[in-house]
């Protein structure tokens, strides 16, 4: 006959605890710059390099020039994620996503900001509860056709009003393609759902909290898109583009692929757009509207945003329906 064990006796066995993890950012950190001043002698040489140069010089740029656009799609995100309703959002969003995505895409033309503000802000409507389709075609109409864009654009192709319409025809048309596209995947589309805005916290304590987070998350991956611009920019030889001006599939594949390997900001790529003398104007349209939608440090913020597995499904179907986009509008009006 067994006996039950008291009601004081000692507990079984338990697991040991796991160790405390040693090694964090501030470790790294540290041990880099004991690296650095440890191999002085070696490194410094590659400074000389004037490649290098022009890489840090392209890398610094293209950071310098996307922050403060990407804090302020954070700023806005914090907003949303803190201090706009539930209730107000079901107003402003029609019911019907397949209505809700040409909405999401007129909305975008009242947000003036470069692509990297549109991310955090997509991310923030998801985690509010629009439906993934509907952020997304935000996400791709707000850098494209806002006022400041179709402004730069028309200054950097005076005489050519033509050129603005096609930008925002096409850009908008790529918006609300993929939006639908998105819609219809629904489910089978591996989005990976941000983490909720309530983590965070309420009042200016959360929204803090939430611009931190945002900011950090992001700005990590627009560092690293930056530096793989950067790195293309600076040691693709410039002869292999001149090549293909002249010829005119070969052209328009060579600035889709320039417009997303540079990661220019949107409201400057016209300026580029328009130096490019030996392109053809579809060509350069086709650098304006594939910029906007996909470019390198998009495609790195997006996959840390949305997880990679939606990355290499979406990256794909935006630049393949931007590239069809302008190359009609471009045929239709230019």
């Amino acid at each position: 006959m067994t006996t039950a064990a008291p009601a004081d006796s000692p507990p079984g066995p338990q697991r040991p605890r796991s160790r405390e993890r040693w090694l964090g950012q501030p470790e790294l950190v540290a041990a880099a710059i004991l690296l650095i001043l440890l191999g002085q002698s070696w490194i410094s040489p590659l400074f000389d390099s004037e490649r290098l140069a022009t890489w840090c010089t392209v890398f610094v740029a293209v950071v310098v020039q996307s922050t403060p656009f990407l804090l302020g799609g954070v700023l806005l995100s914090a907003f949303i994620a803190t201090v706009l309703s539930d209730r107000l959002l079901a107003r402003v969003v029609p019911t019907r996503n397949v209505l809700a995505v040409p909405a999401a895409g007129i909305a975008g033309i009242g947000l003036p900001g470069c692509e990297c503000a549109a991310v955090p802000v997509a991310s923030s409507l998801i985690r509010r509860g629009v439906a993934p389709a509907v952020a997304l075609t935000f996400l791709l109409a707000a850098p494209a056709v806002n006022p400041a864009v179709l402004v730069s654009t028309a200054v950097a192709f005076p005489g050519q009003p033509e050129m603005v319409l096609a930008r925002f025809s096409a850009s908008m048309a790529t918006a609300v393609l993929v939006g639908w596209f998105c819609l219809w995947r629904g489910e089978r589309l591996p989005l990976r759902l941000p983490t909720l805005a309530a983590e965070h916290g309420t009042g200016w304590r959360g929204y803090a909290t939430a611009v931190r987070h945002d900011f950090i998350h992001a700005g990590g991956f627009l560092v690293l898109g930056a530096m793989l611009a950067a790195g293309v920019n600076t040691f693709v030889p410039t002869h292999i583009v001149d090549t293909v001006a002249g010829q005119a599939v070969l052209g328009i594949l060579t600035l889709a692929v320039f417009a997303f390997i540079v990661a220019l900001c949107s409201e400057s790529d016209a300026f580029v757009a328009a130096s490019l003398t030996a392109f053809s104007d579809t060509a350069k349209l086709v650098f304006l509207v594939v910029g906007p939608a996909m470019d390198i440090k998009l495609a790195s913020m997006e996959a840390g945003q949305f997880g990679r597995a939606f990355a290499v499904r979406f990256v794909p179907v935006v630049v393949i329906t931007a590239i069809g986009s302008a190359v009609l509008t471009g045929w239709w009006l230019l």
